[in-house]
Parts: structure tokens; C-alpha cells; sequence
């Protein structure tokens, strides 16, 4: 894209976003503190340790506009590891690396219905493949469909993806967190098994070497203003608004967009998408992934959590600007 026509976009937003941001800007801080005082009714999740340790009553954001500007407010700078929001963009990358046809081979593109680490459906719902790629049994086998001939170089190539959306060669993943994960996840071994025994994962799968791939994109470290300038991308349907460089082909977006609003908060994501309606994806880090589609990326992060498995906090606030500034999409 030409330089012009960069400039162009840019004016375009800055005319469409600068009341509301300016807005935003004046307020954000006393509807933050106001989500804040929810915090107390949640708790961050224990069942991987090292995530046990966030401060329960943190809460931090930052909105992005397709011309760089960033309103923030709260404990944006609190580093946090993406979990399933992660999940969004290894989608992505399998579906540059094998289309269309070579994921949905492997997994549904229908909500469950089930916790996000269920493995019910798995042995009870013919041919026996994960419902969708954004629970646990999804992208695992997502992660076996990543190019690479080794786990490092699936992992590498992860890293390289998400270290351009996020515009951050430092990015990495969380080598604590990674141990952690890597050490309780009985569960999950045993969902990459039922995986392995259904025909998902091949013969020529080894469940360690996935789960490690799985394992260290879960762990990659953030902050909200990552994820901010992720979602800035899927809202501009593929393209980098402050390069004009397009980074995902436009269909794979609308894929991704769509299991983000039915799939993308767990078991809570009707709910969402009634009270918020924005696509998102959340984490049990406490980040929440949303985007107000042509305009805005957002990331959250709220250690302590509801009882879905999302960020009490996180959902309170974006409840409240979504209504005040009427973003939902529906």
C-alpha cells in the first residue's frame, strides 16, 4: 500500500475516533476503578501455579486506534501470558500453512457447550474431533499443524508470527509459566491422547512434542498493549493500519472473528456477545482479547476471575464501555 493511501487511512480514523477517544480518555480511569471494586468476587486461576501468584485485584487496559493513538488506563503494564488468547493466532498461522480444508479435517467450527478442557465429546460425538480450535483439545490439535519440522521450529515460527502483530521482535514466552503448565497439565496429556487414539493426531504425532508447542504459545508474555496491537490487526480484517502491510489474508480473519464471538469466552460467550457484543477471546491469565471491528483493538488483563473462567473485571469494564459508546456489533 502506498504511502498515500496510508496517510489517507490514518485521517480517515483520526476524523471518525478523536471525540470518542478524547472521551475515553476522560473517563476511562473512573469506569476502570469502578470495574476495580468487582475484582474481590473472583480469584486468578490455581490449577497451573505460577499463574496463582498475579495480583488478584489488578486491572489494566489499552485501546488502539487504526492511527497508533492508545488511551490507557489501570495496570496496563502488568506483564501476563496470552493462555487461549493465543489460540486465536496459531488458528491463524495453521490456516496460512494449510487452508482451510487441512484444519477443519482436524476440528468443528461449532461452540460445545462444554468447559473449555472437556473431554466428553471426544469419545461420545462421532468422528471424534475437537467441537472447535479455541478449547484445549482444539489447539492442541491445531498446534500439530503448524509447518516445522521440530517443536523449536513450530515454536520459532509462532514466535516470529505473533512477535510482527504485536510489533515486538523481544516477544517470547514465559519460561516459569511454561514449567508450570507443562508439569500439571494432566488433562490436557490426556486430551492430545484421546486425540492421538481418534485418528486427529497421526502416527507420526508425538504428543509430547505437540504438547510442548502447545505449552510454550500459552506462555508467550504480554501486556495489554500487545494484544491491543494484535486485535488492531483482526479489526482491520488483516491489514496493519499504521504500515499497510497486509499480515493475514482477510478470509482467514473472518474465520477467526466469527469463533471469537461464538466460541471465544468460554462458556459464557452468548452472554458476552449479548451484553458486550464484540468478538473476543479470553485467557485464564486474566487477559481479554476484544476489538471493535474498523476501529479499535483492546487488551484487558484481570487476574482474578469469574466462575467461566474469565476475567470478572475485565468483562465488567468492557460491559460498561461497549453500552456507554454503543461498540456492539450487533
Amino acid at each position: 500500500m502506498c504511502k498515500k493511501a496510508i496517510l489517507l487511512i490514518k485521517e480517515v480514523f483520526g476524523l471518525s475516533n478523536e471525540s470518542e477517544l478524547n472521551q475515553l480518555a476522560q473517563k476511562l480511569p473512573e469506569w476502570l476503578e469502578a470495574s476495580r471494586s468487582v475484582t474481590s468476587q473472583g480469584r486468578p486461576a490455581s490449577y497451573i501455579p505460577e499463574l496463582g501468584h498475579a495480583p488478584a485485584d489488578a486491572l489494566g487496559i489499552t485501546v488502539m486506534d487504526g492511527s497508533g493513538r492508545v488511551v490507557t488506563s489501570g495496570d496496563c503494564g502488568l506483564r501476563f501470558t496470552m493462555q487461549s488468547i493465543s489460540k486465536v493466532f496459531t488458528l491463524i498461522l495453521a490456516l496460512m500453512d494449510r487452508g482451510e480444508e487441512g484444519v477443519f479435517q482436524k476440528v468443528g467450527m461449532e461452540p460445545t457447550g462444554d468447559d473449555f478442557n472437556s473431554m466428553l465429546k471426544l469419545e461420545l460425538v462421532e468422528p471424534g474431533k475437537p467441537f472447535n480450535p479455541l478449547i484445549n483439545a482444539g489447539a492442541i490439535a491445531v498446534s500439530s499443524l503448524i509447518h516445522g519440522a521440530t517443536p523449536a521450529e513450530k515454536t520459532e515460527r509462532i514466535l516470529a508470527f505473533f512477535r510482527e502483530l504485536a510489533d515486538d521482535a523481544s516477544l517470547t514466552y514465559n519460561e516459569a509459566v511454561y514449567r508450570s503448565e507443562s508439569s500439571t497439565a494432566h488433562r490436557n496429556r490426556s486430551l492430545a491422547y484421546f486425540l492421538k487414539d481418534n485418528q486427529v493426531l497421526t502416527e507420526a504425532d508425538e504428543v509430547e512434542e505437540i504438547l510442548d508447542v502447545y505449552f510454550k504459545h500459552c506462555s508467550i508474555e504480554v501486556t495489554c498493549r500487545h494484544v491491543a496491537r494484535m486485535a488492531l490487526v483482526l479489526a482491520m480484517n488483516g491489514t496493519d493500519p499504521l504500515t499497510g502491510r497486509t499480515l493475514i489474508p482477510r478470509r482467514y480473519v473472518q474465520i477467526a472473528k466469527t469463533f471469537m464471538v461464538s466460541c471465544g469466552m468460554y462458556n459464557a460467550s452468548g452472554e458476552f456477545a449479548i451484553r458486550v457484543g464484540l468478538p473476543a477471546k479470553s485467557g485464564v491469565s486474566g487477559g481479554i482479547m476484544t476489538l471493535v471491528p474498523g476501529r479499535y483493538g483492546i487488551g484487558v488483563i484481570g487476574p482474578a476471575l469469574n466462575d467461566k473462567g474469565n476475567s470478572i473485571a475485565g468483562v465488567h469494564l468492557l460491559q460498561a464501555l461497549s453500552v456507554h459508546f454503543d461498540w456492539s456489533m450487533f
